[in-house]
């Protein structure tokens, strides 16, 4: 591209150049005839003067006199008659066809001057046209450098930026160039890298969500199955274990359907009033295998019969993860409390361990944060974004021993036939 820069504009140059000193030098030419065709003219006419005037004053004009007014004219020829006889003759006759010519007529004199064409002088001044053509074209080449310089390296580094983002770099280019043009597309490549950015951001932020919300269904699953091959010798128990194996299959669909409803920007369903004691208690029988192997145990207390709106999807997936947080990080009995406040159902999770780190407590919620070497640092993350999405929020009610507890809308009361139906278990 450099190259054809330089040579466009020196073409450019060129062209201007040539429309511009060919008439120039044409116009200096004519200019150069003229002024000496004026001068031998008005040499001639000074001769005839001072002769006419000699003789005008009573002085009988005669060969000195013509050679007295002819002396300043050395480089001329010039050819004097007196009434008609030839008096006086000085110089080299030109060659015709090369020669410029000056005649003066008076009463008794007739003055004939001419001169070569070489006192024209036009060489030195065509000299001068071709050194400034020459002088222009240098220049216009110079600055053609200089500006294809500034055009394609901004070019290059644009061309090369767009390579990048091509492969899957997206890190921006983060400066400009002075040219508005090349600026609008630096901006423009600029959006688009961190429009890129932040949409493989959410793919990895998805891809580990959809890790850490499916792992809380496929345990309990596992759980259930373990169950089973353990009660294999009791039909009455794997009917049992094989129900609720099923009811944890549902879930995990739940589950991928939110998921999926997140990435897709459409719910997986829409909020409804909810039995928070049917989704408590289906979650005790979901976790109670696990607890009574680290022999700890599941305890309910509270309000009942509290009705929530919310999905209840959702529901599940908040108190399993504070429950799974309670399985992995605490000890001792967990206790479930349900409880009803003026604007909220509040559902707390408490256990007996050491509780949160004091360090951790301001960034408890914050992703990538775990006290556990190896943890996730996603579960209480999530939880708090996805009781957020549904009007709801989880809190740390208390670091030491951990009570975390979930706020969520209460159910609007309504009567007669405009009462909702409560969803039960899914």
């Amino acid at each position: 591209m450099r190259r054809r820069l330089l040579f466009s504009t020196l073409a450019v140059a060129v062209i201007a150049v040539v429309l511009f000193g060919v008439p120039l030098t044409f116009v200096l030419r004519q200019l150069q005839v003229t002024t000496a065709q004026d001068q031998v003219q008005r040499d001639a006419t000074t001769v005839a003067r001072i002769l006419q005037n000699r003789v005008r004053s009573g002085v009988n004009a005669g060969l000195l006199d013509a050679e007295d007014a002819a002396r300043s004219l050395p480089d001329r020829y010039v050819n004097i008659t007196q009434n008609g006889i030839q008096i006086y003759q000085t110089g080299v006759l030109p060659a015709r066809g090369s020669a410029i010519s000056g005649r003066a007529v008076t009463s008794n004199f007739r003055v004939t001057v001419e001169a070569s064409t070489s006192v024209e002088d036009a060489d030195g001044k065509l000299a001068l046209v071709a050194g400034l053509a020459g002088l222009a074209v240098a220049v216009a080449v110079a600055l053609a450098v200089v500006q294809a310089r500034r055009l394609t390296r901004p070019l290059q580094e644009l061309a090369g930026a767009a390579d990048r983002l091509g492969s899957g770099d997206a890190s921006p280019l983060g400066h400009t160039y002075g040219i508005p043009e090349l600026d609008r597309v630096a901006e423009g490549l600029d959006g688009s890298a961190r429009r890129i950015s932040e949409l493989l951001a959410a793919e990895r932020q998805f891809a580990a969500d959809a890790s850490h919300q499916l792992r809380t269904p496929l345990t309990a699953l596992s759980m259930r199955l373990e169950e089973m091959l353990a009660a294999a010798d009791e039909p009455e128990v794997v009917r049992e274990e094989g129900a609720a194996a099923l009811l944890q299959t549902e879930r995990l669909t739940d589950v991928v359907s939110q998921l999926l409803g997140r990435t897709h920007r459409s719910a997986a369903g829409r909020p409804a009033e909810v039995s928070v004691d049917d989704v408590v208690a289906q979650q005790v029988v979901e976790w109670d295998p696990a607890f009574r192997r680290k022999n700890r145990k599941l305890e309910v207390a509270g309000e009942k019969n509290l009705i929530a709106h919310v999905t209840h999807g959702t529901l599940s997936q908040l108190i399993a993860t504070l429950l799974d947080n309670a399985l992995v990080h605490g000890a001792g009995t967990v206790g479930i409390r349900t409880s009803l406040t003026a604007k909220s159902v509040v559902i707390e999770v408490r256990d007996s361990g050491r509780g949160v780190p004091p360090h951790l407590v301001p960034r408890i919620f914050e992703r990538n944060v775990s006290s556990r070497p190896g943890g996730t640092g996603l579960g209480l993350a999530l939880a708090r974004s996805i009781a957020g999405a549904e009007g709801g929020q989880v809190v740390l009610v208390r670091p030491r021993p951990a009570v975390f507890a979930i706020f969520l809308p209460r159910a609007l009361p309504v009567t007669g036939d405009d009462a909702p139906v409560v969803s039960g278990p899914a």
